[in-house]
């Protein structure tokens, strides 16, 4: 069975650090790009940090460029997105998409990936 396992979540301070973990089983991580997006109350589904097949190439939405780093260990066939400096704007509900990619580029484009899994929620408050 395909699946993407999310964990990392909880309540933070602002300031704070979380990092959230992307597990994959049933599928070798290095033939997909992975996209981590987030989704909060009343507001569209947004990408937050995408990186390619290879793991070399990366992208970051404005609002966490600096805070925040995305990364992939194939051996352990996990993608973490680690973050720093959270602010309250980025409580949400996080989740990890894969999309079997042939080149290698990353997808901001939610609606592109093939696989989600089941979010993990990140408040951000004192």
């Amino acid at each position: 069975q395909l699946q993407l396992v999310e964990s990392g979540g909880g309540l933070v301070q602002p300031g704070g650090s979380l990092r959230l973990s992307c597990a994959a089983s049933g599928f070798p991580l290095n033939y997909y790009a992975i996209g981590w997006f987030r989704q909060a109350p009343g507001k569209e589904r947004e990408a937050v940090s995408c990186i390619n097949r290879g793991g070399g190439s990366t992208h970051y939405a404005d609002s966490v460029k600096g805070r925040f780093t995305i990364s992939k260990v194939h051996a352990e066939n996990t993608v973490y997105l680690q973050m720093n400096s959270l602010k309250p704007e980025d409580t949400a509900v996080y989740y990890c998409a894969a999309k079997w990619s042939s080149l290698n580029g990353w997808y901001t484009d939610a609606a592109s990936y093939d696989l989600w899994g089941q979010g993990t929620q990140v408040t951000v408050s004192s």
